[in-house]
């Protein structure tokens, strides 16, 4: 079925919410599905180990792991899935995202996190797209056609502030 998740996001806290609907939408205008969970690696490990080990059999191909402070969320999933699995280190705590990077960041051989940086959710739905273009021709397509369109946005505003500005 096409609009099956194949993407799944999962944010240790519902506060996480606004930060992980940038993700959503970058993802949905990709035009590709994805489903959400709020599970915590410490307050609900057992309904994260169950989600991460059944994920695959389900048809997720990508998981997305948001979380602040001590930020283990992504680290359960690569512990527990073979997917691959992408950190998103939350602001908040006592270093503001510092904590959460350096503990989604490192992870001991074998358990691998690809980590975007503090609060990039966007760019972890960037990276999830290039993982499934891989195998995905049609989104490989769409990839290169937004990358098209952002360097023409780019392009017409350096014009536009020249224009403004002068040479």
């Amino acid at each position: 079925m096409p609009n099956e998740p194949v993407v799944g996001i999962l944010m240790g806290s519902p506060n996480d919410r606004p930060t992980v609907d940038k993700c959503m939408q970058v993802l949905d205008e990709l035009g590709i599905p994805c489903e959400v969970r709020v599970l915590s690696a410490h307050r609900t490990p057992d309904a994260v180990h169950e989600y991460a080990s059944a994920a695959a059999g389900r048809g997720i191909q990508v998981l997305i792991g948001c979380a602040g402070m001590a930020a283990h969320l992504a680290g359960v999933l690569a512990a527990v899935s073979q997917l691959p699995v992408i950190g998103v280190p939350l602001s908040g705590g006592v270093a503001d995202g510092l904590d959460a990077l350096l503990a989604t960041v490192q992870m001991p051989k074998g358990v691998p996190v690809a980590t975007v940086g503090v609060d990039a959710t966007q760019n972890a739905a960037w990276l999830a797209a290039r993982i499934l273009a891989l195998s995905d021709e049609d989104l490989a397509k769409r990839l290169a056609a937004a990358r098209d369109a952002e360097r023409e946005r780019m392009a017409q505003a350096d014009a536009d502030i020249r224009a403004q500005t002068g040479p």
